[in-house]
């Protein structure tokens, strides 16, 4: 393992993104994430804003340079203003990004782009009301569209739509979400359903990235591939020949991005994972604060990254399914 340099793993891939957990609680309870009747963390199991900070400016000293908020849903953190002010002037950091259920944010929009956000993402999976509280056990469809308008009025460039579809719940709105996301201007990603969610995984329920934008192309004709792709990013984005809006597939079952993966993620309890379904969590929380200058901290990153997997192996045989779910882990 190495001591020295950047962030890298056992296959030769260098890491630069943390998404950072908030805290695992939410507002919503959607099928694919999270139990109806879930346990949260007490307040004192959350790291503090301190903490953070702490170990995203460790993170960055050994090379990460994108930091994503999420949660849970990140919203409800009720220092979050002071988090983003405190991580935005972290030198080094290229881009703060939160991704929200946006049922809150019509009047936090304004506050976090002054506070240094740089880019929104937000989820979507429908456009009807009696769908959305079938997949969210919850109502409020209309406060996330009023949360897409205010990011827009506030000023935020960028901003990303995240669907996740079900076949015989939301399929049949690949077509009008898209043609939202035309109207608005925005980025929509269709995300393949991951057996990561506390209602047992069901393959066939997917809709696989192709089978989207098959129906997309014979809606709109062929969806051209950005001749800027990235290529640790986890969707393969395409533009529609008049420009008007973005698609991202993001194929985690179909096409993983393993092979390209640079990204770590922090739990809302200070547990460091270096894949979203690996099994072994890394505990942060118990050298944060100790005065050897983080040395203690910078080991145990670089340990988390270099016994990283080479996949998550979702299609063999061999693949466990990791115990905490999708809030819990942090979107």
């Amino acid at each position: 393992m190495p001591l020295a340099g950047p962030l890298i793993d056992s296959f030769g891939r260098v890491h630069k993104s943390l998404r950072v957990s908030l805290t695992d609680r939410c507002n919503l309870r959607c099928t694919y994430c999270m139990p109806e009747e879930a346990a949260f963390l007490s307040g004192e199991h959350l790291l503090t804003s301190r903490q953070i900070v702490e170990v995203v400016e460790v993170g960055v000293a050994l090379g990460l340079d994108k930091i994503r908020l999420t949660g849970g849903e990140p919203l409800l953190r009720r220092d979050l203003m002071d988090i983003v002010i405190q991580l935005g002037q972290i030198k080094g950091i290229r881009d703060l990004s939160l991704t929200t259920n946006g049922i809150l944010l019509k009047d936090l929009a304004r506050p976090l782009l002054l506070a240094g956000l740089s880019r929104l993402t937000i989820s979507l999976d429908t456009l009807i009301e009696n769908t959305f509280s079938r997949l969210s056990r919850r109502q409020g469809l209309d406060r996330v569209l009023e949360g897409i308008a205010a990011a827009k009025e506030a000023g935020f460039q960028g901003t990303k739509l995240n669907a996740v579809i079900l076949k015989g719940i939301n399929e049949t709105e690949i077509i009008p979400l898209a043609a939202f996301a035309r109207q608005n201007n925005l980025t929509l990603r269709f995300i393949e359903s991951m057996p990561i969610g506390a209602d047992p995984w069901d393959r066939q329920a997917m809709v696989s990235g192709l089978e989207i934008k098959k129906i997309l192309e014979d809606m709109w004709g062929p969806l051209i591939p950005e001749p800027d792709q990235n290529p640790h990013a986890p969707a393969m984005d395409f533009h529609f020949a008049d420009r008007l809006g973005r698609i991202g597939l993001i194929m985690s079952v179909t096409r993983p991005f393993c092979e390209q993966c640079d990204r770590l993620r922090l739990t809302a309890d200070g547990k460091l994972r270096n894949c979203l379904f690996s099994l072994q969590e890394t505990d942060l929380r118990d050298c944060l604060g100790s005065s050897s200058d983080g040395n203690e901290l910078k080991l145990r990153f670089r340990q988390s990254v270099w016994e990283k997997w080479e996949g998550h192996e979702i299609n063999s045989a061999r693949f466990l399914k990791p115990e905490r779910t999708m809030h819990a882990i942090g979107g």
